[in-house]
């Protein structure tokens, strides 16, 4: 964490300092908004984080609740969800209160007493280490707190306006608030009252009977429930020896059990299998008592027995796979011709069954997609097109996790005799670890993400998929630390510059990009504001091949220790050396020639290039950012090779 650039510091620094619309920021909701976010959930609340870093944007949140959630029916964090959770700088926290999965027990028939279950394999959570980070269990409650604190501590101090109901908006798309959003007061004195509020963009984050999506059109289109299953979070008395453990449980004839324990021991949860659910049930099934469920459970568990002593929630739900045709308010054959100005997400546009714990995590994933691209949008960065980009890389991700649910939730709730080879869950839970972690997402070439032309260059980082962090060593400080928990939430694109390693004598590719970063007027640098800081829209970082011992920081260009803050200090923070022990080049399979690695603001790798091709550099981001503003002239990158001649360093780095 860093701070006192803009002097000392000796509160909370995960506090920053008020500005822009989070000073003096109105306590009632105003009648214009630049973006309104209906919803307080784990898509809401991570858009309302991301977008207070925007403190020139006006964004609020209104909630129909009448405070915070405090039962929250999701549970299952991926690792893909608290390496996000790093970025908004509350993953530690959160993983101290949480139940931390290990491994999973498999339970199935004992082939000598078919009516008794035995555990027949144990697997590892991550037996291949696609992430440093673990897989947790806490409730969802807990999850929009840290968010909410988020928000609450960013430059623009969002807070949600309580009390609020969506009850329907109109496009019009004209004027500079072309959203007309009606809203109604759903507790207080004014319960009943309406209002109406204009915005320049709506997220619907309101859950899976959205009001936001039947207002734009849109319908979930896919399987009707067919089969039911009984939840609760309990305290039970029981001689299950794995009560503690992750399980997936089944029975002879008595259907199967996913057990998860809860956060703060003591409590787990229990997913009941209640059977298939007949066509003309009409819903007559989630009247299923809590002693019926009780029941099935004890029927499942045999021989061993679950006296359940309190009941924190229950509830009884049916399985269906459900995926709106587009997550935004323009048809299709109008794309590219008309702007977005309504977006949904999380179960507005996708539903799936619990089991696979995937609901608030995806969720998570589409509330920080649409949020940076609206932020860059209003705050003059780029063009309006870029939000075409949302729908477009979320829907498909929602088809990958439906397609992955229906597999494994129909697994779950077949008889062990139907799924042919002994242990053919444990084998399917093993193999697709990295989906259910979060991490199998890449998003293909778009106007943010590149072709995979130059993947050879480091095929550990996939264009297209989330930035794998690695150990390295900071020069300045030689402490080790993970290279990719230093991407914070703050908007930022980050451009990192693994350098080569010349011949004696020989001039080296990561100083000559160094001088054409930091001066060149090709470079992306030519894009952030006068009056800001040099790194404020671009974090230029460093990673040398020698040991941190063998680096002199003397010799480091400029470019790679900017000065930042009133006072000019310099950031040594953006200088990093291979771990010789675990050496990033090796594990990220990186060029000894060297390498550049472009990240967007949410993790994923948009671009990977030789250092040397400045050009192709200069080209991806003018058709981000030129649109909007200057356009670097890069037919004079072109001409010289992919370097500029003049190597001059700008005065507002250097000085």
């Amino acid at each position: 964490m860093q701070f006192h650039h803009h002097g000392y510091v000796s509160g909370d620094p995960r506090v920053q300092p008020a500005a822009g619309t989070g000073v003096d920021r109105p306590a009632e909701l105003p009648d214009e908004v630049d973006v309104l976010i209906v919803g307080s959930g784990p898509a809401g609340m991570i858009a309302a984080a991301q977008l207070a870093q925007f403190p020139h944007i006006v964004t609020r949140v209104v909630e129909r609740r009448p405070g915070r959630l405090e039962v929250g029916q999701a549970d299952g964090i991926q690792a893909r969800s608290v390496e996000t959770f790093q970025a908004f700088g509350f993953a530690g926290r959160i993983t101290e209160e949480a139940y931390r999965i290990t491994e999973m027990c498999f339970w199935a028939p004992d082939p000598d007493n078919p009516e008794n279950i035995v555990r027949t394999s144990r697997a590892p959570d991550d037996a291949t280490g696609v992430s440093e980070f673990p897989h947790l269990i806490v409730n969802q409650a807990r999850v929009l707190d840290y968010f909410a604190e988020a928000a609450r501590n960013a430059p623009a101090r969002l807070e949600p306006d309580y009390g609020y109901e969506f009850v329907t908006c109109e496009v019009v798309d004209e004027g500079q608030y072309p959203v007309t959003v009606t809203l109604r007061r759903s507790t207080g004195p004014n319960e009943g009252e309406q209002r109406i509020v204009r915005a320049r963009y709506v997220v619907g984050c309101d859950g899976a009977r959205s009001r936001v999506r039947e207002s734009i059109g849109r319908e979930l289109v896919g399987d009707q429930a067919n089969h039911a299953w009984g939840v609760m979070d309990v305290l039970a008395e029981t001689d299950f020896p794995d009560i503690r453990t992750k399980c997936a449980i089944q029975s002879h004839d008595g259907g199967s059990i996913l057990h998860i324990p809860r956060e703060g021991n003591h409590l787990f949860r229990m997913y009941v299998d209640l059977g298939e659910v007949a066509e003309v049930d009409h819903g007559k099934v989630r009247e299923t008592t809590q002693a019926e469920v009780e029941a099935r459970a004890n029927r499942i568990l045999h021989p061993y027995t679950l006296t359940v002593k309190h009941v924190a929630w229950r509830s009884v739900y049916e399985v269906g796979h459900r995926l709106a045709d587009k997550f935004d308010d323009v048809p299709a054959e109008l794309v590219g011709t008309r702007t977005p100005r309504v977006f949904i997400t999380g179960d507005a546009c996708h539903t799936h069954s619990a089991k696979a714990g995937q609901g608030m995590n995806v969720s998570i994933q589409d509330g920080w997609n649409i949020a940076w691209k609206l932020g860059h949008v209003l705050d003059g960065r780029a063009p309006e097109s870029l939000l075409d980009t949302y729908s477009a890389e979320r829907q498909v991700i929602a088809q990958n996790l439906i397609d992955f649910d229906r597999e494994w939730s129909s697994m779950m709730a077949a008889k062990p005799e139907e799924l042919g080879e002994p242990g053919a869950l444990a084998d399917f839970y093993v193999k697709t670890a990295e989906f259910p972690a979060g991490l199998m997402t890449q998003y293909q070439p778009s106007l943010i993400t590149c072709a995979a032309t130059h993947q050879e260059l480091a095929t550990g980082f996939p264009v297209g998929k989330r930035f794998k962090s690695h150990p390295v060593t900071r020069v300045c400080d030689a402490n080790p630390v993970h290279l990719g928990h230093h991407h914070r939430a703050d908007g930022r694109w980050r451009i990192y510059v693994f350098a080569d390693r010349p011949q004696a004598g020989q001039p080296s590719r990561a100083w000559d990009f160094a001088e054409w970063i930091a001066g060149s007027p090709q470079s992306p640098l030519a894009y952030t504001p006068d009056d800001a800081d040099v790194d404020a829209w671009f974090d230029v970082k460093v990673i040398y091949q020698q040991d941190y011992a063998a680096v002199d920081l003397a010799s480091v260009p400029r470019a790679y220790l900017p000065k930042v803050g009133p006072y000019g200090v310099v950031d040594y923070e953006k200088v990093y050396a291979a771990d010789t022990t675990d050496d990033i080049f090796d594990a990220r399979g990186i060029d000894r020639d060297g390498a550049l690695v472009v990240v967007r603001p949410d993790h994923y790798v948009a671009h990977v290039l030789p250092l040397e091709s400045t050009d192709e550099l200069a080209l991806f981001f003018a058709g981000i950012f030129g649109a909007k503003g200057h356009t670097p002239d890069v037919s004079t990158t072109a001409k010289a090779g992919g370097k500029d001649d003049t190597h001059f360093v700008s005065a507002r780095t250097m000085s």
